[in-house]
């Protein structure tokens, strides 16, 4: 609750209530407002500070809430702002991860604020403080505000910030070192060359830690470093990590090692990816445990790239063929191959893909098939209409017919970049036919689907395409003995009347949405009506003043459906406007 007249801003701060005090806490900023700066700053934040012992949720919201930026307005200006800081420096030490989390990110926004000239005094000492701290908790938060605090520090303060980091990192308790290993990815950029070599035997303590939470993330941390450094550097500082990593007894190590391997192979170089990563990279694609597998192999595409074409074919491809068969479908289902048919070219696709491909495709898992149906356009671009014809688009006509809803929503997204590639008599002669016919499909989803992909196919062929091969099935699907399947007439006429000129909107398309403006079904008419109110601005003047006027009137607002009267005087609204 907000003060009111006569009331004190602090009761909520006070109460016994913790939700009452909670929701003090939530309103901060609208008391800030109504109470004026220097009330604020004299009242109100000394009872904010009495809160700093209360339950966890109220320390969270308050933490979080002490970040928002209009506090620099209601606090009276930029010169204090480090009122908040000693506030969020206290949220910093407690012992819930939460808080102390939620209170670094709000240190972090604030300190942006701060004038340069104040900055030193009052938030790097801040940071100093919580790392020399004899307690766990506020380390561990000093570590996430070092790259904060870096910058903006003078060169004596940026040398105690240093040290405090390595300390971080051989610190004994394993939170502190997790943070550390956290933070390191962001403090290597802000360094120069000689500080950054001082951090290199924290980087390679982190990197052998008892605890695989801190192994983990020294692999991010090789990403890091590795652009910083020389390729000497690289080959003495960062390869003997990454090789080990890849090793490690622990299967999160790897997992992370496979998930990281695209930035790993960039930042080291084709060298190193060539001659020392390649059986790291087999190695994952082959590990025992599914996650790691699954993480690897969404990495192939992506690290062929800056393979030898021999090497891929020699060391990936098999890998890639016995993981197209692995017994877990998640592994199968995340499996990244299309994008080697660039690489590959035409004949090579031929010859060493294709038929995975196609196992692919066939697969019994929606989502495998999901996924190569998401990037079929990387390997049509390579094998041209006729390997296309012959090959995947049988696979493709029988996907269209899945079981699953899904799989033929996805093949029918895929159309229309199909019918770009195909050219129209390719398309009328191969696809036309499957992709009206979803119009007819059992869920609706996928009708609805179609009326979109429908419209964005006769932008691509011309309303002539449109009327030969799209009215004739508005014609049959209007007169459907099911109301599911009349319905949806109104909505590919919505759809088309986007890509038809308005004279052809008159002549071809109207004439739907008056005959089923009388179907005995009152959701029908209802739909009839609102097509109708979506129309009136597409079309002449002229034609809704003789036409649609007289029919709104006429006919829909004779109905005896409410429903149909009150959508036939909002279309009936809208066509006035055009007199």
């Amino acid at each position: 609750m907000l003060p009111k007249k006569g009331d004190s801003p602090k009761e909520g701060a006070t109460s016994e209530d913790a939700s009452v005090r909670l929701t003090f806490v939530k309103n901060l900023s609208k008391t800030a407002e109504t109470v004026g700066p220097d009330r604020f700053r004299d009242e109100i934040i000394p009872e904010v500070k009495a809160l700093l012992d209360d339950d966890d949720d109220i320390l969270l919201a308050l933490a979080d809430e002490l970040g928002k930026d209009e506090y620099e307005t209601y606090l009276g200006g930029a010169q204090h702002n480090h009122l908040l800081l000693s506030i969020l420096e206290s949220l910093a030490k407690v012992e819930e991860t939460g808080v102390r989390d939620k209170a670094v990110a709000s240190l972090s926004k604030i300190s942006h604020r701060i004038p340069q000239e104040s900055c030193e005094q009052h938030f790097v000492e801040l940071v100093l403080r919580l790392s020399e701290s004899d307690w766990f908790s506020p380390r561990s938060s000093a570590c996430g505000l070092i790259s904060v605090a870096y910058p903006r520090a003078s060169p004596a303060s940026q040398t105690k910030l240093l040290l405090s980091f390595k300390r971080s990192c051989e610190d004994p308790t394993p939170i502190v070192r997790r943070s550390a290993a956290t933070a390191l990815k962001k403090i290597v950029p802000l360094l120069d060359k000689a500080s950054l070599l001082q951090l290199v035997e924290s980087f390679k303590a982190l990197s052998v830690d008892d605890q695989d939470s801190v192994r983990l993330l020294s692999i991010e941390n090789c990403v890091a470093f590795a652009e910083k450094l020389s390729e000497e550097e690289k080959n003495s500082v960062v390869k003997p990590v990454v090789l080990a990593c890849g090793s490690d007894k622990s299967w999160r190590v790897r997992y992370m090692v496979a998930s990281c391997f695209t930035q790993l192979v960039d930042s080291l170089g084709r060298q190193i990816t060539q001659t020392d990563l390649v059986p790291v990279f087999v190695k994952l694609l082959k590990d025992t445990e599914a996650e790691v597998r699954t993480a690897a192999s969404s990495k192939v595409s992506g690290v062929s790239k800056l393979l030898q074409k021999d090497t891929v074919i020699k060391d990936i491809l098999p890998c890639a063929r016995a993981l197209a068969t692995d017994d877990s479908s998640a592994v199968r289902a995340s499996l990244d191959v299309m994008g080697l048919a660039p690489l590959f070219g035409k004949d090579g696709t031929n010859e060493h893909l294709l038929e995975l491909f196609l196992q692919l495709l066939k697969d019994e898992t929606p989502e495998v098939r999901l996924n190569i149906i998401g990037k079929l356009s990387e390997v049509t671009q390579v094998l041209g209409l006729d390997q296309l014809s012959q090959h995947l688009l049988p696979a493709i006509m029988e996907l269209a017919e899945d079981r699953q809803w899904r799989v033929r929503s996805s093949i029918l997204e895929y159309i229309p970049l199909l019918a770009d590639q195909l050219g129209a008599e390719f398309f009328n002669e191969k696809l036309s036919v499957l992709c009206v016919s979803c119009l007819n499909d059992c869920v609706f989803s996928i009708r609805e689907s179609a009326t979109v992909i429908l419209k964005r196919i006769a932008a691509v062929f011309g309303v002539a395409w449109a009327k030969q091969y799209v009215v004739p099935k508005i014609v049959e699907q209007s007169k459907h003995r099911n109301y599911l399947y009349r319905t949806i007439t109104l909505t590919m006429v919505s759809s088309l009347a986007d890509v038809f000129p308005s004279s052809e909107i008159q002549s071809d398309l109207l004439p739907f949405v008056y005959t089923l403006a009388t179907d005995p079904i009152p959701n029908i008419r209802i739909n009839a009506a609102k097509t109708l109110n979506q129309l009136i601005p597409k079309l002449e003047t002229s034609y809704v003043l003789s036409d649609i006027i007289p029919f709104l009137t006429d006919k829909l607002l004779t109905d005896k459906d409410r429903d149909v009267l009150y959508f036939a005087n909002v279309a009936l609204q809208n066509a006035r406007k055009k007199q």
